[in-house]
């Protein structure tokens, strides 16, 4: 185990997220524009208040996801770095009338994140003031402090986002007396807690409930972009497959697009795995077919058993 694999699970650590896409909205149609491009409220955020929403296609496929970020003249849209550049040519394309302007601020601004389950603590030492509610944000300084949900941050745990010019990075590390963890500490960490990712677990090929991830959505707002799909999806209440946690008696990591059976049924599909050093297993997260989608579900990875467990359990 390391240092920052051992921080993240038990006390604190900090990731550099720098790479993560930036993509600044201003103009006076920007809440009127995002509302109807993404899956959630937009147009009802004040100004220190965001969420997370998905980028959906017409056919109701997920182009991306952000944390969508409010403050007093412009949003934030941090995304996932495979997702700045096309989330950007898709939000420019839908500018037509619109008083909107986008940049891509992301070589400009620093992410970095602290995680773990003592993640508010230490920033509280460090003098950082800590947002009441998810998503919202708060002035630190010069730099900006915000509170990520757990399903919605790098690893699954409390986390926090703090953004600041490229060239106070060095400056913020400065103030977090914690160890750095690394991209495979994260992502271990990650799929041990049931926290998808854009680009891995979650792409184009799916819909918005076979992910799981309906904070992403607001059932009560107008028309956007893919609605029709997703409605349709929800009034029919049928599914055919869903995204689960697994648990695997093993201690090789099947590959991505392996396929768990029950029986001679193919019944899941491996999306991402992990060896776990804290499992001592391997940890894995898949789409099962709803049929065998219910916790503690037995299957088979090969000659291994694998268990079936909610996202989030």
């Amino acid at each position: 185990m390391t240092s920052g694999y051992i921080a993240l699970r038990e006390h604190a650590a900090w990731l550099d997220l720098s790479a993560r896409g930036k993509i600044r909205v201003s103009g006076e149609d920007r809440a009127r524009l995002l509302h109807a491009m993404t899956t959630n409220q937009v147009e009802l955020l004040k100004p220190g208040q965001g969420c997370y929403a998905f980028f959906l296609n017409a056919q109701g496929r997920i182009l991306g996801d952000v944390n969508l970020l409010c403050f007093e003249d412009h949003f934030l849209l941090d995304t996932e770095p495979e997702t700045r550049p096309k989330l950007f040519e898709h939000l420019d394309r839908y500018i037509i009338a619109d008083d909107v302007t986008i940049e891509d601020e992301t070589d400009r601004v620093a992410t970095i994140a602290v995680e773990g389950p003592e993640a508010g603590a230490v920033l509280a030492q460090a003098g950082a003031p800590i947002p009441d509610s998810l998503y919202g944000s708060a002035g630190w300084g010069e730099w900006v402090i915000t509170r990520i949900s757990a399903r919605a941050g790098a690893t699954g745990f409390d986390q926090f986002f703090i953004f600041a010019g490229a060239s106070e990075r060095n400056a913020l590390l400065a103030k977090l007396p914690i160890p750095a963890a690394t991209p495979e500490d994260a992502r271990i960490v990650r799929i041990e807690n049931g926290r998808p990712r854009y680009g891995e677990e979650i792409t184009e090929r799916y819909l918005v409930q076979e992910t799981g991830q309906l904070q992403a959505v607001s059932f009560s707002k107008g028309c956007y972009l893919g609605q029709e799909i997703v409605e349709r999806v929800r009034n029919r209440a049928q599914i055919h497959r869903v995204l689960r946690r697994l648990e695997i008696d093993a201690v090789e990591p099947p590959a991505p697009g392996t396929k768990l059976t029950s029986g001679d049924v193919d019944a899941a599909e491996i999306a991402s795995a992990v060896f776990s050093p804290g499992f001592g297993k391997v940890v894995a997260l898949g789409y099962v077919r709803s049929q065998f989608a219910e916790p503690g579900t037995k299957l088979m990875a090969g000659a291994a058993q694998a268990t079936v467990f909610d996202l989030h359990a």
